[in-house]
């Protein structure tokens, strides 16, 4: 009887070595294929990207003259990172809701603009602070704003709407 209950400990013991080598060898080639070659990507970029965004899901990469963008998923919110082709980390925005605009920012939006809808939202943290973009929008034009203060809007971009 004890070398029965001896035989069936030793054989869970294997099986669960067993399955843990195997999540270990799993998780291994996830890291891989995550740090893995990617076309017009510099490696340096891929490490920086990897390091700072430690839990990115859905990573999509372009690569610009100017820039690389990786698109990915974070904590339930879609995020945008721009690096420099050395890989420095030179922004990352998101799209937002108004209610997550600065108070101030809000307020004069309803004072300022009571006849136009907003189409686009988003924030962008970089190295020198935090910026809002948005677009209004009525029936005769389309405006773009920028706030770098928090307490106030800039024009951007006007274009007028065609008939």
């Amino acid at each position: 009887m004890l070398s029965i209950t001896n035989n069936k400990q030793t054989k869970i013991k294997t099986m669960k070595k067993k399955i843990l080598i195997l999540a270990l060898v799993l998780v291994g080639i996830t890291g891989f294929s995550f740090a893995a070659d990617v076309p017009g990507v510099n490696k340096n970029v891929i490490v920086s990207f990897s390091r700072e965004f430690v839990n990115a899901r859905d990573v999509k990469w372009e690569s610009t003259k100017n820039f690389l963008k990786v698109s990915f998923n974070m904590d339930n919110m879609v995020l945008y990172a721009y690096y420099s082709s050395n890989g420095d980390l030179l922004a990352v925005s998101r799209f937002i809701t108004p209610d997550q605009l600065p108070i101030q920012l809000i307020t004069t939006l309803k004072k300022q603009y009571p006849e136009y809808w907003i189409s686009d939202l988003f924030e962008i943290h970089a190295e020198d602070g935090t910026s809002y973009y948005i677009t209004l929008e009525n029936s005769l034009q389309k405006k773009v704003l920028k706030s770098v203060d928090a307490n106030s809007w800039t024009t951007f971009k006007t274009e007028k709407k065609e008939d």
